[in-house]
Order: C-alpha cells, then structure tokens, then sequence
C-alpha cells in the first residue's frame, strides 16, 4: 500500500510539474528514502537523469512564468507530464512485482500514474488561459509558483509520508463530492424561490 501512495503522490505532483518529482524520486533513491527496484526505477535514478532532469526542470520553471509561453509548454506537456506520472508510478511500485503479477502491476502502474498525472495535467492546462484572461496575465507568475510549491510538497510527502497523501487524496474527493452536493442543493433552492 505504502508503495501505492507513494506513486500516486509522485504522479499527481507530475501533472503539475513533470520534471520536479522525478528529480525528487532521483533523489530519493540516492539518499536512501526510497528503493528502485526494475529497469525503469534505475533509469530514472541514474545520473544522467539526474542532469536531464535538472535542466529541464529549469527550463519548465522559467517558461511557465511567461504568459503565453506557460500554454505552449502545457500543450507539449499533455504528452510528457502523463508518461511521467506513469513512469513514476511504475518505478514505485517495482517492489509489488515480487508479490503479484509483474505483467498486472505495470499495467495498474501504467494506468493509475498517468491518468493521476493526466487527470491534474488537464485541470492546470484549463485553469492557465482563464487565470491570464482574468489577471491580463499578471497572476501567471504567483499561480507557476503555487504550482512549484505545491509539486514540490506532495512529492516529499509522497517519498517520506506517503499515508499523508492518502489521507489528502481521499479529502480532497470527499470535499469535491460536498462542494457538488452543495451547488446542487444551492441551485435547486434558487429555482424553488427560497433563496
């Protein structure tokens, strides 16, 4: 379970920001807080992943500050960031391969961690173009560094308190779930006349 958690946080925080949470897993790995176990958990941990993997954070950091420029690099990364959530999702999950199917875990892995990558992806690249339509492009820049923070959080979180990330994942359905509720009940109070 804990390797689960531990994907789907890394994955998530990919559909945000690709390059940082596979850095962060790099990391990991090399600090000892996180085991790579299969081909693609050690190609990910590699050193020359490591430097790709830097340098291309710093190049999504900078575009995705630039109004207009943050929508391109969203287009490109509608393919990236989903491949990155799954490949993440598999190199976590490597240990599980041992206990049940390898075929059947990469392929919960495959479609688990780029749909949850996927899934915060589409939400970030249709939120953008409304927050700089709204703010003449001004709020671009503090939304990228939320963004940065918030990626940056879930995948520490995901590595050293993946059960944190459970518990925020099932919160933040069950808020979704109320918030839906509450719109509804909202909408058929105002067409009943009693608001």
């Amino acid at each position: 379970m804990e390797t689960i958690a531990t994907g789907l946080g890394l994955s998530s925080s990919a559909g945000l920001n690709a390059y940082l949470p596979l850095l962060i897993y790099n990391l990991g790995v090399r600090f000892d807080l996180i085991q790579a176990e299969g081909q693609i958990a050690d190609t990910l941990a590699s050193w020359p992943a490591l430097g790709l993997f830097a340098v291309l954070l710093i190049i999504e950091m900078a575009v995705d500050k630039v109004p207009v420029l943050d929508s391109g690099n969203d287009i490109i990364n509608t393919v990236i960031r989903p491949v990155a959530g799954a490949a993440l999702m598999i190199a976590s999950t490597g240990a599980l391969q041992d206990e049940f199917s390898p075929e059947m875990v990469q392929l919960f892995s495959l479609i688990s961690g780029g749909t949850s990558a996927g899934g915060v992806h589409a939400v970030k690249a249709l939120s953008r173009p409304l927050v700089t339509g709204t703010t003449g492009g001004t709020g671009n820049i503090l939304v990228s560094i939320l963004e940065d923070i918030i990626s940056l959080f879930v995948s520490l979180f995901a590595i050293l308190l993946p059960f944190v990330i459970v518990f925020l994942g099932i919160s933040v359905v069950v808020l979704a779930f109320w918030w839906l509720f509450e719109m509804q009940r909202r909408d058929m109070l105002e067409r009943r006349g009693y608001r």
